[in-house]
């Protein structure tokens, strides 16, 4: 079973740290907004992916029944992603930013100010996140099936996976706003803190395509 955690662990943390809408936005908070506001982004989208995981383990088989609602359902977290990358890349900047007042250059949708509304849109970002959905059903179809057959506890297996997701979002997701935050010296300047935007936006439209291909 310890061996099987250390499994579940790495192909968690392999779907948690790899680029991909979350993780953009994530860079994002950390150069930009609040450290508090960072980390809630981090903690809101670590249990909304655990929540996903425990969906897909649950009804998984059941909604990806019928190829054309996958496909409606995975266009539409699409045109989000979309909608988002671009007000990311028209987000404003300020003419200078000191460490103090960061927060200052947030914008409302792509970066909130409040602490709550940082937690609820890593929650929102992750749940239209196809790339979550799609990893979390891999990760059942791969752990959670064969080794619940092994199991004396029903949903046994799916709850140690959620847990292990969990935690390996925390670390996948944290590093990239840890990194944003590395970055917050270098953004002192509007033309640098334009480019990052141009940069990210990029980046989640290139995982948008990547997903849908």
């Amino acid at each position: 079973m310890l061996s099987s955690l250390f499994a579940m662990a790495g192909f968690a943390l392999a779907g948690a740290i790899t680029p991909g809408p979350v993780n953009v936005l994530a860079m994002r908070h950390g150069s930009q907004s609040r450290r508090g506001c960072a980390l809630l982004y981090v903690v809101g989208a670590s249990v909304s992916y655990a929540v996903v995981v425990w969906i897909m383990g649950l009804f998984g088989q059941w909604l990806l029944r019928d190829p054309a609602v996958a496909v409606m359902a995975s266009r539409i977290c699409a045109a989000y992603l979309v909608w988002l990358a671009w007000r990311i890349a028209r987000a404003p900047v300020a003419d200078r930013v000191d460490d103090g007042n960061a927060a200052q250059v947030s914008d409302a949708v792509s970066v909130p100010r409040g602490f709550h509304q940082a937690f609820w849109q890593g929650v929102a970002i992750q749940s239209l996140n196809p790339k979550a959905w799609l990893v979390a059903l891999s990760g059942v179809g791969l752990f959670v099936v064969p080794l619940s057959m092994q199991a004396d506890v029903p949903h046994a297996t799916l709850l140690a996976f959620c847990l292990v997701s969990l935690l390996a979002c925390m670390v996948g997701v944290g590093c990239w706003a840890l990194l944003g935050n590395v970055l917050r010296r270098w953004l002192r300047t509007a033309r640098r803190q334009r480019a990052l935007n141009w940069v990210l936006a990029a980046v989640l439209l290139a995982s948008v395509g990547g997903m849908l291909a």
